[in-house]
């Protein structure tokens, strides 16, 4: 470990300490400033420069290591995980781009959120755990201000702690997923629906108007990061899904 690459981990003051020192590590990484293999300063390293306790760097990298990022070895130190050997990298489109891509302007609606235990029918629909906490967020996205698309997501809290302290009133959950998480494996299935007359009113269609139904599930490694049911008008939107061994999260 050098000097150079101690002074460069740096806290951007938002937030809990432990997510400040989590968040420039994984800049680092991901930026390629810290190449696969590159030593990790250690956690008294991390303490002295940025004025946390053990606990706090010890909460940080835990985490990093829980996304992947980094592997923590006893005896020859933390060093930067190799994406080639341990991870699957996937790209998603966003849909704030899908929209900008269709050259249209984008916005959206948080029509609600509640975290915690999962209740049944909840839990039910997304193939949750009983015992998992969650944040289940329902929002409407936007084209030209017209609706288009509804968005049902559930995030593993135990998986992405962060998110609980997010309101995701600037960036959409989505987004601010690809933007705050590492994946390794995903599931995309998207089916033909008719719209039930909650959603045909959000999305302006008429009831049971045919629909194109999305669901994707990721997670890194074995530990569950989201689920999400994205449900488009069908006959208004065409719906193109791009995949790539490199892409970001």
């Amino acid at each position: 470990m050098s000097a150079t690459q101690i002074d460069a981990v740096t806290l951007d003051g938002a937030g809990p300490l432990y997510d400040q020192i989590r968040r420039a590590v994984r800049d680092l990484i991901l930026a390629g400033t810290w190449p696969p293999g590159t030593a990790v300063p250690p956690e008294h390293a991390l303490m002295e420069k940025l004025g946390a306790s053990r606990m706090t760097v010890h909460r940080a990298l835990a985490q990093l290591a829980r996304e992947g990022l980094i592997l923590r070895r006893r005896r020859s130190g933390t060093i930067v995980a190799s994406p080639p050997a341990s991870h699957a990298m996937l790209d998603i489109l966003s849909i704030p781009q899908e929209v900008r891509e269709l050259g249209q302007a984008y916005s959206y609606r948080i029509l609600q959120r509640r975290d915690g235990k999962a209740p049944r029918e909840l839990s039910d629909r997304f193939e949750l755990g009983r015992s998992a906490t969650i944040a289940h967020l329902t929002l409407l996205h936007f084209a030209g201000g017209a609706p288009h698309v509804l968005e049902d997501r559930v995030i593993h809290l135990a998986t992405i702690p962060q998110a609980a302290d997010e309101s995701f009133a600037e960036t959409p959950p989505g987004d601010w997923l690809l933007q705050n998480s590492l994946w390794t494996q995903a599931e995309h299935a998207i089916s033909a629906i008719a719209a039930e007359p909650h959603e045909a009113e959000l999305l302006k269609i008429d009831a049971a108007a045919p629909c194109l139904l999305v669901e994707r599930r990721t997670w890194n490694q074995a530990e569950p990061i989201t689920a999400v049911r994205l449900l488009y008008p069908g006959g208004r939107h065409r719906f193109v899904g791009r995949f790539g061994p490199y892409g970001a999260v």
